[in-house]
């Protein structure tokens, strides 16, 4: 089942990587929407896809980057609405 999920990432997650291994990870397991980093150091990220998918996204933000330390995310989840064409890093 087609699914939407907004996130904030909260933690070490600017300057670490995470934007690229999550546009990384999600084109992998063709997710679409969008990461980038919020003004507060939090990270943004909305994705659009299979719910098992989106849920294996979420999993490796929390445990499978490196440099970074998640210490909470915030989720938001809806219905899939179709609005992206692949996943990007916005600014």
């Amino acid at each position: 089942m087609e699914k939407r999920v907004h996130a904030v990432i909260y933690g070490l997650v600017q300057g670490v990587g995470l934007r690229y291994s999550v546009l990384r990870k999600a084109s992998e397991l063709g997710l679409s929407g969008y990461v980038k980093n919020l003004p507060d150091g939090s990270v943004e990220m909305v994705a659009e896809g299979e719910e098992e998918l989106i849920k294996e996204l979420l999993e490796y933000i929390e445990r499978g980057i490196r440099w970074a330390r998640v210490e909470k995310i915030d989720l938001e989840w809806s219905e899939c609405q179709g609005k992206y064409r692949g996943f990007e890093i916005a600014f």
